[in-house]
This record gives structure tokens, C-alpha cells and sequence, in this order.
């Protein structure tokens, strides 16, 4: 089921990290499409297929490189397999957040009940306990993970950080920058709700 040209991707991804890392960009390049599809097919914003493309292409590489590839399949068959069963993940993960935003929105129905002068107020406390809780847990996101997203709110395009960090690709650093927010929002959401 390999291909001439299977087998020749396979072996430069096993080879030195020269040679891998422009077949990453090679292969980056030739199923970037995938993206759209993500969009189209699954309805993901630009953002979460990106996130998908990128997940799926690292677990690809990583297989192929530790032997997990089987080669039962085709290369292509095989990244497509991936990018659904990630695309899938994040549309039941983005699922079941939306339930439980929707659980939770009775906030600002309360808000709305009070004279406006405690609402200014109420809203005020509640966005400073907000502030607060991301700077305590900016702390224990990792220091990789806290310079991408400083950098970012400073207002520092993808391409950039990639240049500042010496990421490979503008490409890598928005995966890393997307991670890094995902497990920020998730540390501060765990924090509020313990509080």
C-alpha cells in the first residue's frame, strides 16, 4: 500500500534532523489544506483546525519516526485517520464546554437585576478576581508557556515570536501559543471553581 514516494518520506523523517525537519515543512505544506477542511467538514473555527492540523501532523511524524506506523495504509490515508479522530476530540470538547458555559450563565442575568451603581461595582470585583486568578496561575503554566503569552499580549505576531524564540515555523509558535492558552484558561477555570 506504500508508495515510491511513502517509503522516500518515511526514510527522510528517520534520517538526520536536517533532513527531517524540511520534510515536516514539506509535509506541513502539502496537506495544509486540511485546515479548510476542518472548517467546512467539521464546522471548527480557523483556530481549533489549525490546532487539529498541527496535533494530527506531530502525532504522524512522531509515529512514523518511533515505528508506530504500521504501513498497512497509505501515508495520506493514514494523516487523514489522525486529523478526524483530533477534529473529533475538539468538536466533543467544545461541545461540552458550550453545555456547561450555558450551565453557568446565570451571572449576568443577576447582574441585570441589580440598581446600576452595585452592578458597576459587582462587575468590577468580579473582573479583578478574574485578573487575579490568571496572574497566580501564569505562575504555574511553565516559563515556556509564560514568555509565548506575554510576547502575544504584547502584541508580538506569530512570525515574530517565532524569530524571538527560535521556533522552526510561524506555524509552531501559534500551535505552542494555542497549548499554552488552553492549559492557562483550564488552570484559571479549575482555580475559580475550587474558590
Amino acid at each position: 500500500m506504500l508508495t515510491n514516494q511513502d517509503q522516500q518520506i518515511i526514510k527522510e523523517l528517520k534520517a538526520k534532523p536536517r533532513q527531517y525537519d524540511a520534510q515536516a515543512d514539506a509535509l506541513y505544506l502539502q496537506y495544509e489544506y486540511l485546515i479548510d477542511v476542518g472548517c467546512r467538514k467539521y464546522y471548527l473555527n480557523n483556530d481549533d483546525s489549525f490546532t487539529a492540523y498541527t496535533e494530527a501532523l506531530f502525532s504522524f511524524i512522531g509515529n512514523i519516526v518511533n515505528g508506530h506506523f504500521d504501513g498497512h495504509s497509505s501515508l495520506s490515508t493514514y494523516l487523514h485517520k489522525i486529523f478526524y479522530n483530533k477534529c473529533v476530540d475538539l468538536v466533543r470538547k467544545n461541545t461540552t464546554n458550550k453545555q456547561s458555559v450555558h450551565k453557568s450563565a446565570m451571572l449576568p442575568e443577576l447582574l441585570a437585576q441589580l440598581p446600576d451603581g452595585t452592578r458597576d461595582i459587582v462587575e468590577k470585583l468580579v473582573n479583578e478576581e478574574n485578573r487575579r486568578a490568571v496572574n497566580i496561575q501564569m505562575e504555574t503554566i511553565g516559563e515556556k508557556c509564560k514568555t509565548i503569552l506575554l510576547l502575544f499580549e504584547d502584541g508580538l505576531t506569530d512570525k515574530e515570536i517565532a524569530d524571538e524564540l527560535s521556533y522552526n515555523t510561524a506555524a509552531v509558535a501559534k500551535t505552542t501559543r494555542l497549548r499554552c492558552l488552553e492549559k492557562l484558561r483550564e488552570k484559571v477555570m479549575d482555580f475559580i471553581r475550587r474558590r
